[in-house]
């Protein structure tokens, strides 16, 4: 067991102001626990779990929805061109058929060759309109699917907003409850001698939340490991104001008066 007013590794005991000072110091470290627990209660309220699941459900819908409206996309475009194609064919094909019915066709091969021209663009043209029921056979299914997931997609961001208010409100409860802690906490600090908290701080920062401990029978109650009986002897011994430094752990202990002896 080491004895220092710093850091373990120094052996000379540093002098605080009272006993009373190191009780204290196990005060402040209760009050810190107790923001330990608010802050993880904060980060893992059930309302922050929602909020994230309704996030990410939502980012899925939307991509969802965007890749079914660029698929739409591409499929209006290909029947769009369809139109266009078709159209073109008509037209062609009403164009040959006006000149066969004016007589202005030509010679009989002329009117022939006119005739297997509209035999071939007529083909083209049914085939042109199967492609354009394809298109639409496929856009049907596309469509409902579409409306189905811009309708839960909506439905999620409704909850998502609600869930998000909740958070708030929950969040807004434990940091008010927080506030009132770290007040109550600022005023003990002040009462507690300024190298022995910044002791404190460094240990409390490198050992999980907890710098000082106080001895539970004969053991330390930070590492919980058992204090040899010489070591737990030297401590009952040592002077009310020295800041002793736990041998396996490094925190400081502290000994109440009736487990000293004193």
């Amino acid at each position: 067991m080491s004895t220092s007013a710093t850091e373990p590794s120094d052996s000379q005991a540093v002098p605080v102001p009272s006993t009373p000072r190191l009780a204290l110091l196990l005060e402040l470290q209760e009050v810190d626990l107790a923001l330990d627990r608010l802050a993880y209660k904060r980060r893992e309220l059930a309302e922050r779990v929602a909020v994230t699941e309704l996030g990410a459900r939502l980012a899925e819908l939307t991509a969802r929805v965007g890749e079914a409206e660029e698929q739409r996309e591409k499929l209006v475009s290909q029947q769009l061109t369809l139109d266009q194609r078709s159209e073109s064919v008509g037209g062609r094909i009403a164009t040959i058929e006006q000149r066969l019915r004016s007589g202005r066709a030509g010679s009989y091969r002329d009117e022939q060759a006119m005739g297997d021209e509209v035999a071939s663009l007529t083909h083209l043209r049914r085939e042109i309109e199967d492609q354009e029921l394809e298109i639409m056979e496929a856009l049907e299914p596309l469509d409902q699917e579409l409306t189905g997931l811009k309708e839960s997609s909506s439905s999620v961001a409704e909850e998502l907003a609600l869930a998000r208010e909740q958070l708030a409100l929950a969040t807004a409860e434990i940091d008010d409850e927080a506030a009132i802690v770290r007040a109550a906490r600022d005023q003990l600090a002040e009462r507690v001698a300024p190298e022995l908290t910044a002791s404190y701080e460094r240990l409390r920062a490198k050992l999980g939340g907890i710098g000082a401990a106080h001895v539970v029978g004969g053991a330390c109650s930070g590492c919980h490991l058992q204090l040899p009986a010489g070591e737990l002897h030297r401590l009952r011994q040592a002077m009310p104001d020295s800041v002793v430094h736990c041998d396996q752990c490094g925190r400081i202990l502290v000994m109440t008066s009736d487990q000293a002896g004193r």
